[in-house]
């Protein structure tokens, strides 16, 4: 994305101050080498925080590390940006379920690598990559064999009649092969598209009411209740909304004691869990309820990104900084992706 655009978005995003706290619980175990480790969070949604629980291979240095999915292997991907002083250039790397390094692709995405999904598709599964410098959403097989590219969308009639910036960050997919795709840093649209990337309509304009968007940054279809549901990450009005498939607008959801940038989402099971850029990983009921922020690191972080220029010996250990994605794992874990120019991905070990 234009990078200007991000750090003005996110100065002008004030942090809001925790009106309210959550029951919270932090201890100290040990890991099978006797460290001790942070145990965060209440009751059933205790986990133990492992942060470089995943590190790249050698001569491959992590950059923002934006992305993550698993394919029905195990196998974990993880976009990042690769760091300036990396000697490879690889900005998909590809572990197993045990944290081991299988694979890595995706020099093209090198600098623009952020949303990251996977879908099943027939009896093949495929991964959309948002490329936020070139532009683009990008479908690969899992090897990184590219079959299709979407750039800037001309049918969409806003899009040509005034020429605005075209930045996508993240997707959803409807069961009917439809997916949605957040124009989270160009202009706030959100819109809708078939497999085949035909577009098919607009979903949210840019704005601040119901059903209007600033920053949509991350996207997911919930299908914990009676009917599935589009819910968004409007990151840039602090909230989330949710909407039928068909794109009327539900709901508008503002928590600001308890949520507070939310950047993505993943469910399994009743459970969503909610990647919040200002310090903290939430988890979210059926009613869109947090019932647990685990690792907030709000009170030792200050303004959001103020810590991204400090070395991994300056972090508060079982404390987040700036998580930009989670995924529960297939065995119930967390794993977390944080917006940090050094790269970190924590894993959260259920308890």
């Amino acid at each position: 994305m234009n990078k200007q655009t991000r750090r003005s978005f996110l100065t002008a995003c004030s942090a809001a101050g925790l009106a309210a706290a959550l029951p919270s619980f932090y201890v100290q175990a040990s890991d099978k080498s006797g460290a001790r480790l942070p145990v965060l969070g209440p009751g059933p949604h205790t986990y133990e925080c492992v942060h470089d629980w995943l590190v790249p291979p050698e001569g491959l240095v992590w950059g923002d590390t934006h992305g993550l999915c698993q394919d029905e292997q195990g196998h974990i991907y993880v976009g990042h940006t690769v760091h300036k002083s990396s000697m490879r250039g690889e900005a998909v790397v590809v572990f197993d379920e045990k944290g081991r390094f299988v694979r890595a692709f995706g020099e093209e995405f090198r600098g623009g690598a952020h949303g990251l999904k996977l879908r099943r598709e027939g009896k093949t599964e495929f991964l959309y990559h948002c490329d936020i410098n070139r532009c683009k959403v990008v479908k690969t097989t899992l090897a990184g064999e590219v079959t299709w590219v979407h750039g800037y969308p001309r049918e969409d009639a806003n899009y040509m009649e005034h020429p605005i910036d075209f930045v996508p960050t993240n997707v959803a997919f409807a069961p009917n092969g439809d997916f949605y795709v957040g124009d989270g840093y160009g202009s706030s649209h959100m819109l809708r598209f078939s497999l085949t990337g035909k577009f098919l309509g607009e979903v949210a304009k840019p704005g601040h009411g119901d059903g209007e968007m600033d920053t949509p940054h991350g996207l997911w279809l919930d299908f914990r209740g009676e009917k599935p549901l589009l819910v968004v990450a409007d990151r840039g009005n602090r909230r989330m909304q949710t909407f039928t498939l068909d794109g009327a607008h539900l709901r508008t959801i503002k928590d600001e004691a308890h949520l507070r940038m939310p950047c993505n989402f993943h469910t399994q099971g009743e459970w969503m869990v909610c990647p919040d850029l200002d310090s903290q990983v939430c988890i979210l009921d059926r009613e869109f309820n947090v019932v647990a922020q685990l690792g907030d690191g709000k009170a030792e972080n200050g303004e959001v990104g103020s810590r991204r220029g400090q070395s991994r010996a300056q972090f508060t250990p079982g404390k987040f900084i700036t998580p930009h994605d989670a995924i529960f794992l297939h065995n119930g874990d967390i794993l977390v992706a944080e917006w940090l120019p050094i790269g970190r991905i924590t894993l959260l070990r259920r308890t």
